[in-house]
């Protein structure tokens, strides 16, 4: 019914069109009314005059040009009447005799077998059914053997072990059934029933092992393999019997009655596999208004197929499966090539190379199919319009320069990813190799921005110089544009200018401590413009390359931290100076804080001798990886633990008050009080003067 309400479909549009054009038609080719031909002759006057302007030039000569522009147009719409009636016709004797056909199916597949067992018994052959089970008989004993012996094969690559054991037995079978079938002189009926059949039966067998492959890397459920298998087996029938007909000698419409029963067969598989999908990766089953839209693209799928639009066809299911082919192609890929050449890294140049190589390969594939369905022919277009020849030659060339263009980027970008990512053994490399890599990383990111860019204008460039677009005018005018945003951005190009100069300048690298004025942090990135700084305290600074000005780097080589304390002035330095260095050992021997410690804590000496006691400092040479915060906090710490061990104490600020009475106590207390408030209004004035 679904055949029939199509085919009515595309003939009532061809009537439609057919009735549009005929009164156009009609009026064209009308005769004159009677009451036209019953008007009375002209007086003979007026006839010498006619006649008179006749004989003159001009007026001849207008009149062979009027009835040439008429006789064309005339034949133009006759024309095109006549192709509009043409649709129609055919495709309502088309559809008549495709009715009258369906009786006739049975009798033509009875006529058709009967000859082929005629022919066979003539030719002293068994039926064609027995010959096929005994070729398929010897060929799955061979496999067996074949399993039997070689079922404990294995390989250093378990998909090569999967491959061996999927492929492995197949290629034995069809050797064997190959060897069979041209060793006999076969009758032509007979040649061609087995022929098919078994062509028929090797496809579907080789599509079922690289379902099972794609089921190893995790690409097919179980659910769509057994979907798959079904379908598979359906289409694998059909085209044998397909490609049988027509040397049988079935009539053509019975053969398209029989291509039209297997389409629907298959399209109900598809719709049954639509609406018991499995659940998604979220866990959710799939919605109804989504099966029901599924559903309907299928049977358009389908409608487009019976009504001849092969291309229309194919594009539509590249649009279903070709994501799933690709993805599929891909784990097969990375898959064998993990397990071949034994990498734990599937980002590699290699492996983007075969990746994306084989990826082409099948896209190339695709559109192939379609420029064959279509009977692309570049000389037939040209002469239709030459317009149309160069669009869709540009067309098929910009799949290719896009396919290149995307390797050379992945490729591009596979090698400066892998030189940004830090080696496990970088640690133990040289300081300078160490700092040519951190300025590799750093230099990297920016090189990569602007080959996508080149990549990407170099491949529109091309594709538009394919599709006959001139691209000389538009080179010339972004050049222009470029001159001018370069004239009115001043302050961009300094920016950029600037930042190369401190890129050549090697002034910091990604991931290092710098200081620009009021801005401080780490370097997590930057662009051709600015710079983004992450302070200690999680602020993010995006400071222009024009406005850093001088910069302090404090992850360079080595950085010192020094610090000091107040002590009594009857502290012993020689016992301080003991102390600082059993700290500076046990800095050392710390498994965290030891290895960031170039030269270990020491006791420098007396920095000065205060009102209340003695300064001393310490100090220590650390790597500059942002640790030495952590190692003075921890000799803080630890010293604090030494000189209360030790009976250390540390300086405060102490007044003696001294005399015979209580009155000169308490004067000398009352001046110092007032000292110190004199002291608190200087340092306030003067505070609020800096203000």
């Amino acid at each position: 019914m679904s055949r029939f309400f199509a085919f009515l479909s595309f003939s009532l549009f061809c009537l439609l069109l057919g009735l549009t054009a005929a009164p156009f038609a009609m009026a064209q080719t009308a005769p004159a009314s009677p009451a036209q031909a019953g008007q009375a002759a002209p007086p003979p006057e007026k006839v010498t005059e006619l006649l008179k302007l006749l004989d003159d030039p001009d007026i001849r000569k207008w009149i062979q040009s009027r009835s040439s522009t008429a006789a064309t147009s005339s034949e133009v719409s006759k024309e095109a009447t006549l192709e509009v009636e043409d649709i129609e016709a055919k495709a309502r004797s088309r559809f008549k005799a495709l009715g009258a056909a369906i009786p006739k199916v049975p009798s033509e597949i009875a006529a058709a077998a009967s000859r082929v067992r005629q022919q066979a018994s003539e030719s002293g052959f068994a039926p064609a059914f027995i010959l096929l089970l005994g070729i398929v008989a010897v060929g799955a004993g061979a496999e067996w053997l074949f399993r039997k012996r070689v079922q404990k094969a294995k390989f250093e690559s378990a998909i090569l072990t999967h491959a061996y054991a999927e492929f492995g037995p197949l290629l034995v079978f069809t050797a064997v059934a190959a060897l069979m079938f041209l060793a006999l002189e076969w009758p032509p009926l007979v040649r061609v029933v087995i022929l098919y059949a078994l062509l028929a039966m090797i496809g579907y067998r080789i599509a079922l092992a690289l379902c099972r492959l794609s089921m190893d890397v995790g690409g097919t459920s179980q659910f769509h393999y057994t979907r798959l298998r079904i379908f598979g087996a359906i289409l694998a029938f059909a085209i044998a019997i397909w490609a049988m007909c027509r040397p049988l000698g079935v009539d053509p419409d019975v053969r398209t009655i029989i291509t039209y029963a297997f389409s629907i067969v298959l399209l109900a598989v598809c719709i049954e596999t639509v609406w018991h999908r499995p659940l998604d990766r979220s866990g959710n089953p799939p919605t109804r208004a989504t099966n029901i839209l599924a559903s309907l693209y299928l049977v358009g799928l389908w409608m487009l197929w019976c009504v001849n639009f092969p291309g229309l066809f194919w594009l539509g299911i590249y649009a279903l499966a070709l994501p799933k082919v690709l993805a599929a192609t891909d784990r097969l890929t990375r898959a064998f090539a993990l397990t071949h050449w034994n990498e734990e890294n599937s980002d590699t140049p290699r492996m983007v190379l075969l990746v994306r190589g084989i990826r082409a390969i099948v896209i190339l594939i695709a559109v192939g199919w379609i420029a064959l369905l279509w009977n692309y022919n570049p000389n037939v277009i040209a002469k239709e319009s030459p317009l149309l020849q160069t669009i869709i030659t540009g067309l098929f060339k910009s799949v290719i320069i896009l396919l290149l263009a995307d390797l050379a980027w992945q490729l591009a970008k596979t090698a400066i990813d892998r030189k940004l990512t830090p080696g496990e053994d970088e640690a133990a490399l040289t300081p300078d190799e160490q700092a040519r890599r951190a300025r590799m990383r750093t230099l990297l990111p920016i090189f990569r921005n602007g080959l996508a860019v080149v990549v990407l204008c170099v491949a529109v460039m091309t594709i538009l110089a394919e599709m006959g677009v001139q691209i000389g005018p538009l080179i010339a005018g972004a050049g222009i544009f470029g001159v001018a945003i370069g004239f009115g951005s001043q302050t961009l190009v300094k920016d950029i200018v600037s930042g190369i100069f401190y890129l050549m300048d090697d002034a910091f690298r990604v991931g290092e401590w710098i200081e620009s004025g009021s801005y401080n942090g780490v370097v997590e990135s930057f662009s051709l413009r600015s710079i983004r700084l992450r302070h200690h305290r999680g602020a993010v600074f995006t400071v222009p390359f024009g406005s850093l000005g001088a910069i302090r780097n404090g992850s360079r080589d080595w950085t010192v931290d020094k610090f000091r304390v107040r002590v009594p002035f009857k502290t012993d330095m020689t016992k301080v100076a003991k102390i600082a260095k059993d700290i500076g050992k046990q800095l050392l021997e710390d498994p965290e804080l030891g290895p960031h410690i170039i030269k270990t804590l020491k006791l420098k000496g007396v920095e000065q001798i205060g009102e209340f006691g003695i300064e001393i400092s310490f100090g220590f040479t650390a790597r500059p990886t942002g640790e030495q915060t952590a190692i003075r906090r921890r000799a803080y710490t630890m010293i604090t633990q030494a000189f209360a061990e030790n009976d250390i104490s540390f300086a405060q600020p102490t007044f003696q008050v001294g005399g015979e009475g209580e009155k000169e106590g308490a004067a000398a207390a009352a001046m110092y009080k007032r000292q110190v408030d004199l002291a608190a209004e200087q340092a306030a004035a003067g505070g609020e003067a800096k203000t």
